[in-house]
């Protein structure tokens, strides 16, 4: 995972996938917050991963970066926007340094100080030589991420890849693995580790000339975009929560007009931003799967927070907690929460919906789903031709999606100000399709 921040990445490639690259250099940087030039700049090095990422491609099939992220279904069974995560944004003698290391032991076990001399011996001319604390800090991040293993046995310590799955796997067993893989990254979350996986899986095959068709079995997608790049947050937030810690961020509202700010250090270029730094302490993430998004639930100043995932940038940990004290607004959110379809934390109101059987269908595919995604809801009433399904919830605004998803199937009865707006939309609804 990356190891410094790409917040202006996560968020050009989110506005680039949801317009569909329709906005100017001009709109896409006053939206960012950043300046034409840096805009630019941004372009280049995405540019710079998306080659890196096929250079195995035919000439013929190499394509133009804006053509390359935007969404195409049957395209690529790859989710483009994952190299952000395995490129990183990470200085030229950082790169290098790691591929150096990496190279080192791929084949035997090496300890720091042969990776040092190595590293002094083959890095480019004109970059900066590391030191020996520079390196065992490289080991041990490699090490934190699963790359590589630290050999049992007296000091100095010996360090090998960590490539123990493919070495006693069968290629058999490896497509076998990479299929699951494969589904379980498309229809779970979190995901990036699953495609991360998935990515080097493939490598090893096609290294070992095993069949392309072998290897591309599924032609399907089921991710958000957004769920992805979100996830650049997920584990700094879980590392938060796992240690009871604070976090700081500047973060930025669905509602503002942009959605990054640029660390400004040079003080004549100095602008305001929209965004708000928000010092908080991290107690939940939900994910809503009907949206693809992620939210934090925290504590602040003002009490129970909620923030979506998206809107966090520059996000850094602060000091810890008193776990006596954390546990206790654990609780208090637990509490507030406990009736919420997702995250309101709202008044308790109890909806009651009549849900409409299918005719001549066997099973009852409408029943089915209430009872699978219903959560805590009961059915209270039922006969051969309907039942009315019964639920107390914060509010009525985050079940209305799934209520009003069934279409004809379901109707709203209790509350009647809910069965109101339900019908008042339909209404709208109904308008739109009127003959022109």
């Amino acid at each position: 995972m990356a190891k410094e921040s790409f917040d202006k990445e996560i968020q050009f490639l989110r506005m680039l996938v949801l317009t569909s690259g329709a906005f100017s250099r001009q709109q896409f940087a006053e939206r960012l917050g950043i300046s034409v030039h840096t805009f630019d700049k941004t372009i280049r090095r995405l540019k710079e991963v998306v080659t890196s990422m096929h250079q195995h491609l035919p000439q013929e099939q190499s394509r133009e970066f804006s053509e390359t992220i935007r969404f195409s279904y049957y395209d690529s069974t790859d989710p483009l926007l994952l190299f952000l995560f395995r490129a990183k944004s990470v200085k030229e003698s950082e790169s290098q340094r790691i591929s150096l290391l990496l190279g080192a032991m791929n084949k035997q076990t090496r300890s720091a100080m042969e990776l040092l001399n190595m590293c002094c011996n083959s890095l480019s001319p004109g970059l900066p030589l590391p030191d020996e604390k520079t390196i065992r800090s490289d080991l041990k991040y490699l090490e934190e991420v699963g790359v590589i293993v630290k050999e049992q046995g007296p000091r100095p310590y010996r360090y090998r890849i960590q490539d123990d799955l493919v070495r006693n796997l069968s290629d058999e067993e490896l497509i076998d693995l990479y299929d699951f893989v494969d589904v379980m990254a498309n229809t779970q979350v979190p995901s990036v580790q699953g495609y991360l996986l998935r990515d080097g899986l493939k490598k090893h095959l096609l290294r070992n000339q095993a069949r392309q068709h072998a290897v591309e079995s599924f032609l399907y997608k089921y991710h958000y975009y957004s769920r992805i790049l979100d996830e650049a947050h997920l584990f700094t937030l879980l590392h938060a929560i796992r240690h009871r810690r604070n976090v700081r961020f500047l973060y930025f509202s669905p509602k503002s007009e942009k959605s990054y700010a640029s660390k400004n250090t040079n003080p004549l270029f100095e602008r305001e931003t929209e965004g708000k730094v928000h010092k908080t302490l991290p107690l939940k993430i939900v994910y809503d799967h009907q949206y693809g998004r992620w939210y934090l639930l925290s504590h602040g100043r003002e009490g129970i927070r909620k923030y979506r995932m998206e809107g966090i940038t520059q996000i850094e940990e602060d000091e810890a907690v008193d776990e006596v004290w954390y546990e206790e607004k654990k609780t208090k959110l637990a509490e507030k929460i406990r009736y919420s379809w997702l995250i309101d934390t709202g008044r308790p109101v109890t909806v009651r919906a009549r849900f409409y059987n299918p005719e001549g269908s066997e099973p009852n595919f409408i029943k089915e789903r209430v009872l699978l995604q219903g959560q805590w809801g009961q059915i209270v009433f039922e006969n051969e031709d309907s039942f009315i399904y019964e639920i107390t919830v914060n509010g009525t605004t985050e079940i209305k999606p799934w209520l009003r998803s069934f279409g004809s199937s379901c109707e709203v009865l209790e509350p009647i100000q809910f069965r109101r707006e339900m019908i008042a939309e339909w209404k709208e609804i109904q308008s739109y399709y009127e003959s022109v």
